[in-house]
């Protein structure tokens, strides 16, 4: 379920659509798998290495915990902003779930 080669990343950087909130940019690619693929990619700008795996930790939970609710048969890149740092746990799962629900249509 998860995306780990570069090409992979830049496919979804070249050829996917981009979509973003207060909180996170999202890019997805439509691949018609049977299920969807994530990778969460931060910059190193946003902090230090144990911020920086904080935040990829808290935003593989929140697609573990809501994998039913995201359509299958994407790719999806998730970049979280400086932000994601300092937000609760359930209004950055309300936020990403709402944005990864909307792909489907």
């Amino acid at each position: 379920m998860r995306l780990v080669r570069t090409a992979d990343f830049e496919a979804v950087y070249r050829s996917g659509v981009r979509r973003s909130s207060g909180q996170f940019v999202v890019f997805c690619r439509a691949t018609g798998g049977p299920q969807s693929r994530f990778g969460v990619s931060i910059k190193k700008a946003l902090g230090n290495a144990v911020v920086r795996n904080r935040m990829r930790r808290r935003i593989r939970e929140i697609l573990r915990q809501h994998s039913s609710e995201i359509p299958p048969g994407w790719d999806i890149v998730i970049h979280p902003r400086r932000s994601v740092e300092r937000a609760g746990f359930a209004p950055l799962t309300a936020e990403l779930v709402s944005l990864l629900r909307g792909l489907g249509k």
